[in-house]
């Protein structure tokens, strides 16, 4: 009983430290997704009601009753008034000329009128309003509330991801740094900064929320601040915990060159800018107010949770190794292949706007690939490090609109023009360069021996395709919404998910490689892909968002 018990504690503790935020984390951005594509369903659905009845803008709401009476008698009215105005009157009212009867009975029958026109109009509507109006206005007001609420919930919402998924990455040490940490030495160095940083952040953010809530000024937003608070406090918390509890396999020793490379960046902007805010400000709660200048564009960083999430569902699928598989047959020598490489994951990277997703989900497809041909190890590393990064200019990336909305002087159109020339120089230089270097002639199976290979390989890509399609299809023939870098980061999600149901439902062989890290269930696959997200997002968002404090303080 004693081991079932500890057993069973230590599931719990489990589920709460890990598996409880991921869960959070899930549930954030699905209800993103829908509430985004509740907004497209919203509209289409007003344009469906008033299609089925007419004037359904005026159906869908409720109706004010009027306060007049539609029975009432106007000759003892009008006597009423005229005795009130006798009582009223006085001998000093010189410029009285008495109750004109005539003129009030007028205003009364006007005013009669108007009121049963009302309640004729009132009763009109209650005619037209049927049971499926009924029932039509009350989903589309569902749908109309979801939409209104995340749209006015968008830094509350971010608040919470931004928060829970940090504290899974400083959880399991996976914030962005040069190096990871390996010594004993790097985890003392690494957590004591993160300790430093986040505690000065905390210690920032309870100055701000007395100072705020201890003044006369109604607080606008609470539970931003609140949730300021709590974040930052439990981030301390945690790198406390683990200042003083060390991972068991690391590594004696160390150098302090390498601990300091394996100190998150965010680690050293929050203490640089504490150092500024509190010594050279004398302004405690500075340090918060101008991290909280990150939920200004809540909006944009929730499409880059969303980007994240799709990096990781992409990993979940076979999509890399059918596209490689094409060009197999031709045995593309190593510089070749490498260049169609750099060209096609610029694709991926270009929609989900972050290279190192792309490098997490298909690095090891394009470096196994690459080695296969005879690559050198060097060069395949080089072609797997571009492969994340040469797309990252090319429409809609994601990260181009950030930075059009920090620097007001620049425009997307501007940086996708010229993102699309750095491109073209990049892949071309690296071509000219991989065939000097190239120690082999450039030999290629001839046509007809690899064509029809390349075409069967080609064919178990006509799902995905036709996959790819149909979802993109229900989005713009039933709700309006075409793929683009506004709608990428709420279509794609679905479009992955739907890939993957196909590989789990339909396909005939559901593992072409054998990956301990893609699962063989929808719902496994689906867990598993949050899981891998939920560290990068929590360690990219925290980093662009202590980043905010240059611009801020700017």
């Amino acid at each position: 009983m004693t081991e079932l018990s500890a057993e069973a504690k230590s599931a719990n503790v489990v589920f709460f430290s890990e598996r409880a935020p991921v869960l959070v984390i899930l549930s954030v951005l699905v209800f993103l997704i829908f509430a985004r594509t509740g907004e497209s369903i919203h509209g289409q659905m007003t344009r469906l009601g008033e299609y089925l009845w007419d004037d359904y803008f005026s159906l869908r709401a409720e109706p004010v009753p009027p306060t007049c009476d539609p029975h009432v008698d106007v000759e003892a009215r009008l006597n009423q008034l005229e005795a009130d105005s006798k009582k009223s009157s006085g001998d000093f009212d010189l410029m009285d000329d008495g109750f004109n009867r005539e003129a009030a009975r007028t205003s009364l029958e006007n005013q009669l009128r108007v009121c049963q026109h009302e309640f004729q109009a009132l009763e009109q509507y209650e005619a037209r309003v049927t049971l499926g109006v009924k029932l039509f206005r009350g989903l589309e007001h569902q749908f109309s509330q979801a939409s209104v609420f995340a749209t006015a919930q968008q830094q509350s919402i971010l608040l919470v991801l931004l928060f829970f998924a940090a504290g899974i990455a400083t959880h399991k040490r996976h914030h962005i740094a040069f190096r990871p940490m390996l010594w004993a030495l790097d985890f003392k160095v690494s957590t004591a900064a993160q300790l430093l940083a986040n505690s000065a952040l905390a210690f920032s953010a309870w100055s701000y929320r007395s100072s705020t809530f201890n003044s006369s000024i109604a607080v606008s937003n609470p539970f931003l601040i609140n949730g300021l608070v709590a974040g930052t406090t439990v981030l301390a918390l945690i790198s406390l915990y683990q200042l003083f509890n060390q991972p068991k396999n690391a590594m004696r020793g160390g150098k302090i060159g390498h601990a300091l490379l394996s100190v998150p960046l965010y680690t050293f902007v929050m203490l640089l800018f504490a150092v500024i805010v509190f010594i050279n400000q004398h302004h405690v709660a500075g340090l918060s107010i101008y991290f909280s200048a990150y939920f200004d564009n809540a909006g944009t960083y929730l499409d880059v949770a969303l980007y994240l999430w799709c990096g990781m569902l992409l990993k979940q699928t076979q999509i890399g190794e059918r596209v490689f598989s094409i060009f197999t047959p031709w045995k593309l020598p190593p510089e070749l292949l490498a260049t169609v490489a750099i060209l096609v994951m610029a694709v991926p990277t270009a929609y989900t706007g972050a290279s190192s997703i792309i490098l997490l989900a298909a690095g090891t497809v394009v470096y196994r690939e690459l080695r296969k041909v005879g690559t050198r190890r060097q060069l395949a590393l080089a072609v797997t490090a571009m492969t994340g990064s040469s797309g990252v200019v090319l429409k809609p990336c994601l990260i181009v609109i950030i930075i059009s909305i920090l620097n007001k002087q620049v425009t997307t159109d501007a940086l996708f023009f010229w993102g699309n020339k750095v491109f073209l120089l990049t892949v071309s230089t690296f071509f000219l360069y991989a065939m000097l270097i190239k120690k082999e002639p450039l030999r290629l199976t001839p046509f007809n021996q690899a064509w029809q290979p390349s075409l069967n390989n080609m064919r178990p890509l006509v799902p995905y395709v036709i996959v790819f399609i149909l979802v993109s299809m229900a989005y713009s023939i039933f709700l309006e919404a075409h793929l683009d870098q506004f709608s990428a980061p709420v279509i794609l999600p679905v479009i992955l998910f739907a890939v993957i149901v196909y590989e789990r439902k339909f396909a005939k062989a559901p593992q072409i490689y054998h990956d301990p890290e893609r699962m063989d269930t929808v719902g496994g696959a689906l867990t598993r892909s949050m899981a891998d997200a939920s560290v990068h997002v929590g360690a990219l968002l925290f980093m662009m968002a202590t980043f905010i404090i240059m611009t801020s303080l700017g």
